[in-house]
């Protein structure tokens, strides 16, 4: 640890000591990538140019973009936890005006680290343009409602990975419970919502063997959308999300799934894995069933039906593209296009509001009662909001990646 940070101290004064990153970062990261951590966190306060170097520096294309690389991956996972990363987007930023091999690269870092910063880092929630739930009348935020059953106990994975499944696509999953029980696996929603320790506590974990998995450019799967929107959406279609999963199962062994849970777009996607792989499903659990249909897209993001329930919700999401808009007479008539011009922004600023505003409304509206704390949790959390806002809205415009009807006519 002490040698890789002396090498990138050297390089703020000898660009010749860039060349011996790369071999000292393997060598640390096989004893322990929490060491890359550690030296990010440490250089981030007291070198900060140790990571992005200034424009004169002599730097080889290959090297530059390794150390972008591991600036990227350092400062996400530190700041996700400490707030680290505030002390470097500014001066990073400032140093990437120049041209040198490989500054394309270095702007992207920069770029993630401040979306970061700028987020997460700093723990906050953009709620401008997020409506308070309509009516508490029954108490549930300070008095929670009592179900007749409760989700199973938190249990913890047995194995985990990430499996690569091409287009530049790492799968984070998980595996848990029996590992003689019944193969299930549990379908995330959004597409970009991602899955969390709770997803494993819909199944029995005496009688199912579970797996979870989170779908391209979301959660844990890398690239994750808040750090590389281009590479995520790269062979991102249900067509491929489809033999993701048989990759998975194939992966894990397992010859048939006895059960595919999914709710919302999780329906979609098991509804179109079942379809394509009718011998590989014994069953199906679904919820929130959501076909894709052009209507179903129209009413809730489009043409405002669900303002008749929710209008609050409605408006602010409306509200978002009017504040920001120079045309909002053009851009009213399609406001999915108009959020994802705003999610496609070089401004990271601009990408964060459009996503929080975006996501917001999703969670406002999804049901009947609202949780502020869980919309709270998500909007200040990057990894989370952005693959949530940008899979949406890019699967919504290009009609889920499917034909119209696709769905009930290959029920069947």
């Amino acid at each position: 640890g002490r040698r890789l940070s002396a090498a990138a101290h050297a390089m703020t004064v000898d660009s010749s000591a860039a060349a011996r990153i790369p071999r000292l970062r393997r060598e640390v990261v096989a004893s322990s990538p929490n060491l890359l951590e550690h030296w990010a966190q440490r250089t981030c306060a007291a070198h900060p140019t140790a990571l992005l170097p200034a424009r004169d520096y002599s730097l080889s294309k290959q090297s530059t973009q390794e150390l972008a690389f591991d600036a990227l991956c350092a400062v996400r996972r530190a700041g996700e936890r400490q707030s680290v990363a505030s002390s470097c987007p500014h001066r990073a930023t400032a140093m990437l005006s120049g041209k040198f091999p490989g500054a394309a690269a270095m702007r992207k870092a920069a770029g993630v680290v401040s979306c970061l910063a700028s987020a997460r880092a700093l723990g906050t929630a953009d709620l401008r343009y997020v409506s308070p739930p309509s009516s508490d009348a029954a108490g549930q935020v300070a008095k929670p409602a009592k179900y007749p059953r409760e989700l199973y106990p938190e249990i913890e994975c047995s194995e985990s990975g990430l499996l690569s499944v091409g287009d530049g696509h790492e799968l984070y999953y998980d595996v848990s419970g029996n590992p003689d029980g019944i193969p299930a696996i549990f379908l995330h929603g959004g597409p970009g919502a991602g899955c969390s320790p709770r997803s494993r506590r819909f199944f029995d974990p005496a009688a199912f063997k579970i797996v979870v998995l989170d779908q391209r450019g979301s959660g844990r799967s890398a690239p994750n959308a808040a750090d590389d929107l281009e590479a995520s959406l790269v062979g991102n279609t249900t067509p491929k999300l489809v033999e993701d999963i048989e990759a998975l199962r194939a992966h894990c062994g397992i010859d048939k799934w006895g059960l595919v849970l999914g709710g919302s777009w999780g329906s979609t996607l098991a509804l179109a894995y079942a379809e394509a792989h009718p011998d590989r499903v014994r069953s199906l659990l679904l919820r929130g069933v959501f076909l894709f249909e052009p209507s179903e897209v129209d009413y809730l993001f489009a043409t405002g039906g669900a303002s008749g329930q929710h209008p609050q919700a409605w408006a602010s999401y409306v509200k978002y593209i009017a504040d920001t808009s120079d045309d909002f007479e053009t851009e009213r008539s399609n406001l999915l296009a108009a959020y994802w011009k705003r999610l496609q922004s070089r401004d990271v600023e601009t990408r964060l509001a459009a996503a929080s505003a975006f996501v917001g409304y999703e969670l406002s509206i999804s049901k009947t009662f609202v949780d502020p704390a869980i919309i709270e949790e998500c909007l200040s959390t990057p990894s989370q909001l952005v693959p949530f806002a940008v899979m949406e809205v890019h699967y919504m415009l290009h009609q889920g990646m499917m034909t119209r009807g696709q769905l009930l006519a290959n029920v069947g």
